[in-house]
């Protein structure tokens, strides 16, 4: 497939705001593209580069090259190249990485030299990879929707149904089975204002704590046990006190969902970053076990045995997990009825709430595990405004805060997958905090003025705010009243940012 195709089709999809249009555009590009293109050409659409970070800052890219006056390069052959860029390091690298980079915009057209400039700088931000990709490859296909989005849930990636559909059409769907060491996409919930508000819309429900560690998905066969994060990466080396705890379950083959946490002396949870911290570290983990141990909690079970629980009620999937692990082990959870069950389920919010977790999760007890989807019926309740957002730029800070970048430009996601300012902060930052970030967005940065340092829109960012105010200044008419830094949230991408939708359907209040 020729560049030119896809720098089209990803112009198109950020000028439409309407879906069916954009499901058209990518099923054309879908239609049109050889299975070999699709690793290439998914990560294109949602602006990610596969070989990650390259090292390119604008110094490189600002070089005035005139543009080819035919297209010429194919998808493929941009792939080869940035390889080739990214490989270049050591003595000399960075004017070999300017030679290359040169060399590959002087074969670019005009329109695909912007393509690519916006691509390497992180600029093409189009959330094409969403469920709209999915909508657009089973309309290529004509395969059954839901058969294609439950196929990417089971690979926990579309690129490889891509390639299986387009390679050998509906039928290699059914490869794609619930498989022991392969890690699906995890189950996601929406917010609600407070615990009597999600009780009342699931009806029948558990109420579980919502502990502040770190997502993690296991998988055991036999004495092999992988461990992967809610984005798939396998951190199995990193801990090795979880490895061990899997083991000591009496099922032989199984993968179970739950979270990883750093607790005190006293049972009560260490900080967050803490956590973070020790499943982010891949250096002397025999000590980093020692000093900062972390126990799994389970919620849920996918797969037991060899059966498949995906489909089945969460009451039943509980109770399969309860066969398996013990209550130690369990998150703590209590069984309501609406309306009766609420004074009940706000009580144990509140206990939850002294034993220093950040809130729960109501679960509808009928609902099935809807993998890789924010689904209604899991509805978390924390007692503070809290966002994910992601950070755009940062501002150096002056005073005691001199040379660090200490105000940062918060986005929320649009429906097109582009951010919009909501504001400002510079709250809630520790010394360490400030060292930290500013090293982190340095190596973001796309510009600085000596002013405001702007980044690739990567770092998620939790926020605390009191409320929402109209605001002329910023794009989506609020901004956010008192907001704070939480903690930085590595673990999760900015895909996973909250919505402008979400935020003013939360309080509709701001925009009357």
């Amino acid at each position: 497939m020729l560049l030119t195709r896809l720098a089209h089709v990803s112009q198109e999809v950020a000028a439409t705001s309407a879906r069916t249009r954009k499901i058209a555009l990518l099923a054309e590009l879908f239609r049109d593209a050889a299975p070999e293109d699709v690793p290439v050409v998914i990560p294109y659409l949602a602006g990610h580069l596969p070989q990650g970070r390259l090292g390119i800052g604008w110094k490189v890219l600002d070089q005035q090259i005139p543009g080819a006056p035919e297209p010429t390069l194919t998808v493929l052959d941009v792939h080869a190249r940035l390889t080739t860029v990214g490989a270049a390091t050591g003595t000399g690298s960075q004017a070999e990485r300017k030679r290359l980079v040169g060399e590959l915009l002087a074969a670019a057209t005009p329109d695909e030299q912007r393509f690519l400039v916006g691509l390497i700088t992180g600029e093409v931000r189009q959330g094409a990879l969403d469920a709209v990709a999915v909508e657009g490859l089973a309309l290529a296909t004509e395969a059954p929707p839901a058969d294609v989005r439950r196929a990417v849930m089971l690979a926990g990636a579309v690129q490889p149904v891509a390639q299986a559909l387009l390679a050998e059409g509906p039928p290699a769907l059914a490869r794609f089975r619930l498989t022991v060491g392969r890690p699906v996409q995890p189950m996601l919930a929406h917010t609600a204002t407070s615990v009597a508000e999600a009780v009342d819309k699931l009806g029948a429900c558990a109420v579980e704590e919502k502990l502040d560690g770190i997502r993690v998905q296991v998988h055991r066969d036999g004495d092999d046990v992988r461990l992967y994060t809610r984005t798939l990466d396998d951190i199995t080396d990193r801990l090795p006190e979880v490895t061990s705890a899997a083991r000591e379950l009496t099922g032989e083959r199984f993968i179970l969902d739950g979270e990883v946490i750093a607790l005190d002396a006293a049972g009560r949870p260490r900080s967050f970053q803490e956590t973070a911290g020790r499943v982010g570290s891949r250096a002397d983990v025999a000590t980093a076990a020692r000093e900062t141990p972390v126990s799994p909690v389970f919620f849920d079970a996918l797969s037991i045995d060899g059966h498949d629980l995906l489909d089945l009620p969460y009451v039943e999937r509980h109770a399969a997990l309860a066969r398996l692990v013990p209550e130690p082990m369990r998150v703590r959870r209590l069984l309501a009825d609406s309306p009766t069950g609420i004074p009940g389920a706000e009580r144990f919010l509140a206990d939850t709430l002294a034993r220093g977790h950040e809130g729960v999760v109501v679960k509808g007890l009928d609902a099935p595990y809807s993998a890789g989807r924010r689904g209604a019926a899991w509805l978390k309740v924390k007692p503070v405004h809290t966002l994910d957002l992601v950070v755009l730029a940062a501002e150096w800070g002056h005073g005691r805060r001199t040379g660090k970048l200490s105000n940062l430009h918060l986005g929320a996601r649009n429906p097109d997958g582009t951010f919009a300012m909501l504001g400002k902060t510079f709250k809630g930052m520790t010394d360490v905090m400030l060292a930290w970030q500013t090293e982190r967005l340095q190596a973001l940065a796309v510009s600085d003025d000596g002013w405001v340092v702007t980044v690739r829109p990567e770092l998620v960012v939790e926020i605390a705010y009191d409320g929402l105010q109209r605001s002329t200044r910023y794009p989506a008419g609020v901004t956010l009243r008192f907001a704070r830094v939480v903690r930085y949230r590595e673990d999760k991408t900015p895909a996973e940012a909250d919505t402008v939708q979400t935020l003013l359907a939360a309080h509709p209040e701001a925009t009357k």
